[in-house]
């Protein structure tokens, strides 16, 4: 009615919508984004970060504490230990400190001698030591190579102190284990930074040896759960399968979650993804479903080299020698004949014991990607793959700075801080890297649960952006449609899932967009890693170009025309006049056969870009570097892998 009492224009319309069925509106939303339940944010961070705290940083140098790192990842200015005042450009999301649990929190309590570590031999001797050690800053500062080489030696000594024996208490581990949660709590903000509560359990493959199995302890949840334990050490053992026991007691005692993260498996000298126990004896269904149970991922890309693969293990690929952190053996030439990884010889049966003396063999059992390939092998034998992770890649900084972008390096300890002298003693670390995690939001429930279902993957330092789906009825189309995530989780599964039951004589078929960082290169290409078990148990790989930047097309032979280089190493800079901001396409396997298993993952390569030895040439004006020095590096994202099985 209108002010006069008349029926008005609306009213008929209200009483004509009246009439329309009640399931009308009962159906689809109008509004697309209110109902669907798939992850539409990219969330970067970084789950290995040491502080003082951690004995080796503290022997190091380091001085910085848990709260600097964290207000470090959030952006705010802090001081580092050699003085200059630091800022991260960009924010994370969210972070893990991840100090040792082995003697967490002893050495500063030493270096001030409040009588909090109990009064033994070996705290007396090391109180007196950590006393007597130079100033970072000094050494940071010294006049010339000499100096910081004598100032590094005199550091770098105590870090025996880290392993000592202190006749620690459960009260002294409790009371430190409180201070580590208080920290992480007082951090995490729901929606906005994600704090996490975890540790670093350091164990090795041998007594007194550097092999390193080390894993990171992530828990989901807060102090209700945390609080009712204290970390697992090496000291407790060294043997994973105890240290799954751990986690399984955690959950059942106290209905919260948890995983462990291995790390630089690179460095593990053939023993990270070994196919034996670390008691020697061969793989079991029970050991394979615990191993995938709690480490659904593996750090892949960090401080310490890169883990993705080795020449050795993959010789056909141009781009497998990549920040490579150690050696096996002279690599062979590239274009050789394929390596053969160790594989089992029956069901049920590891590799043989020549595997310790056979350098391809203990590379093969060091890298992901051929340890992706052994877990093929396991699968068919166990019935469980134990090597079933996704990838992601972390700092393993050691100065509370998780700083992983080649021009704002703050080096891995407070002695790889920036100084004239680290690029000629450094060089072999690296400023790598960060995890990119597909989520629901920003908290600690939703990261973990993507993580757990391993929808994640590594960068080396740039924030890519990478989508990447398997199915078996992508259109090439798809690649270009702005619902692109909406088709990729309506047909098919995301990076981490799992494709069966082909339909007949279809192959798979896989949608990619990998988009550059706002604020870095350009890309070069995107490359599809295909892995596969043959019907004879030979274990295969594959590097597919499937998107290139700037036109280019693959040779005949399979070979791609490189993208160029506009490096200036003069001026440590480069532009974005090659490459593509944003590569798309729908892939097929042209080799796909339906009886074997396979996985797949992504690598998305940069343009050239300067590397940080470069920045630190132009800062610190180093002019008479060794030529061995990489200057330039090709930066790179890694997906999580899609399986198919049979």
């Amino acid at each position: 009615m209108d002010l006069l009492g008349r029926p008005t224009k609306a009213n008929f319309l209200i009483r004509a919508l009246a009439l329309v069925p009640l399931s009308v509106w009962a159906g689809e939303a109008y509004s697309p984004h209110v109902d669907h339940s798939y992850p539409t944010n990219v969330y970067w961070g970084d789950t290995h970060v040491h502080s003082a705290l951690s004995g080796d940083a503290f022997a190091l140098g380091t001085r910085l504490a848990p709260d600097d790192a964290y207000r470090f990842a959030k952006g705010e200015v802090v001081r580092a230990t050699g003085g200059e005042e630091v800022r991260l450009r960009r924010p994370l999301d969210f972070l893990m400190v991840s100090d040792h649990a082995e003697n967490l929190g002893v050495l500063p309590r030493l270096a001030v001698d409040d009588g909090w570590v109990p009064a033994t031999e070996a705290s007396r001797r090391w109180a007196q030591e950590l006393a007597a050690l130079p100033p970072l800053r000094d050494v940071l500062q010294a006049k010339d190579l000499d100096e910081y080489n004598r100032g590094f030696r005199l550091l770098a000594l105590t870090k025996g102190a880290h392993g000592a024996e202190y006749g620690l208490d459960r009260r002294f581990r409790h009371a430190v284990w409180e201070g580590v949660i208080a920290n992480a709590e007082r951090h995490n903000d729901p929606g906005t930074f994600t704090a996490f509560i975890g540790y670093e359990w350091s164990a090795r493959a041998a007594p007194n040896k550097p092999n390193m199995i080390h894993r990171n302890v992530l828990y989901e949840g807060g102090p209700d759960e945390t609080l009712q334990v204290v970390p697992f050490s090496r000291f407790d053992s060294s043997d994973p399968e105890d240290l799954w026991a751990y986690l399984q007691d955690y959950e059942e005692r106290t209905g919260g979650k948890v995983l462990a993260i291995p790390h630089n498996a690179n460095l593990s000298g053939g023993n990270m993804f070994s196919l034996r126990t670390l008691t020697r004896q061969p793989f079991t269904k029970a050991y394979a479903q615990a191993r995938s149970r709690w480490e659904p991922i593996v750090e892949v890309t960090q401080a310490k080299g890169d883990g993705e693969t080795h020449p050795l293990v993959s010789p056909t690929d141009e781009f497998a020698d990549y920040e490579t952190m150690g050696s096996f053996t002279a690599a062979p030439a590239k274009g050789g004949k394929a390596a053969k990884e160790p594989k089992a010889q029956g069901k049920g049966q590891a590799a043989s014991d020549e595997v310790q003396s056979d350098p391809v063999a203990l590379a093969a059992q060091s890298y992901a990607r051929s340890a992706l390939k052994l877990g093929l092998s396991q699968e068919a034998e166990l019935g469980v793959n134990p090597f079933k992770f996704g990838m992601i890649g972390s700092t393993d900084t050691h100065n509370s700075l998780s700083a992983a972008d080649e021009n704002n390096f703050w080096g891995g300890s407070g002695l790889k801080e920036p100084s004239p002298y680290r690029a000629p003693t450094q060089a072999e670390y690296v400023a790598s890297g960060y995890a990119a995690v597909w989520a629901t939001e920003n908290t600690r429930e939703a990261l973990f649960s993507a993580m757990r279902r391993r929808e994640v993957y590594a960068s080396t330092g740039p924030r890519i952006t990478v989508r990447f789906f398997g199915g078996w009825d992508y259109a090439p189309g798809d690649a270009v449609r702005p619902d692109l995530v909406r088709i990729g989780y309506a047909k098919g599964v995301p990076m981490g899932g799992d494709l069966t039951q082909a339909p007949g004589e279809k192959a798979p078929s896989f949608l990619i967009r990998a988009v550059k960082d706002p604020d870095g290169a350009n890309l070069d290409r995107v490359q599809v890693i295909k892995g596969w078990r043959d019907a004879d148990g030979e274990l295969h790989e594959k590097v597919h170009n499937v998107a290139l930047s700037d036109g280019r097309e693959e040779e005949a032979g399979g070979g791609v025309r490189p993208v160029g280089n506009t490096v200036d190493l003069e001026n440590a800079s480069y532009t974005n006049s090659i490459g593509d901001p944003e590569l798309a396409v729908v892939w097929t396997d042209p080799d796909f056969s339906k009886g074997k298993r396979a996985f797949y993952y992504l690598r998305v390569l940069e343009i050239p870009t300067p590397r940080w030895t470069a920045y630190d040439a132009k800062f610190f004006g180093l002019t008479d570097l060794p030529d061995e020095i990489p200057m330039v590096i090709q930066e790179r994202a890694y997906t999580s892998p899609i399986w198919y099985t049979p």
